[in-house]
């Protein structure tokens, strides 16, 4: 079965690439239309969201990963660090390749 479509939980705020994202795109490198519904919110909306409506989270999070990846690309963040430091630590990578859109064709979007 050939996806159609997938779901991502990309923010602006979370890097300066990810500044453009609209809330529907799409994705190129995949073929697919690529929804992004949480793309205008902060990273304070997401954890009044998750408190309010006890959604669950990995606890990763309340040990200083704001980020998490993969266990090669994922450190805790340490005091006064950016909350993205802890992804590819010792590189210049910011991305892990998945989101990266090559080229992004963007869908037409009343919200934008």
């Amino acid at each position: 079965m050939a996806l159609e479509a997938w779901i991502t939980s990309i923010r602006r705020d979370q890097t300066s690439f990810r500044q453009g994202t609209r809330k529907i795109e799409w994705d190129a490198k995949f073929g697919l239309v690529k929804v992004n519904p949480i793309a205008d919110w902060t990273s304070k909306q997401v954890w009044r969201y998750l408190h309010e409506h006890g959604v669950p989270y990995n606890s990763l999070h309340d040990q200083n990963y704001p980020s998490i990846g993969c266990t090669h690309c994922t450190r805790a963040v340490r005091p006064d660090e950016d909350p993205r430091a802890g992804r590819w630590p010792g590189t210049t990578k910011t991305e892990c390749g998945l989101h990266v859109i090559e080229p992004a064709v963007r869908l037409p979007e009343a919200d934008a």
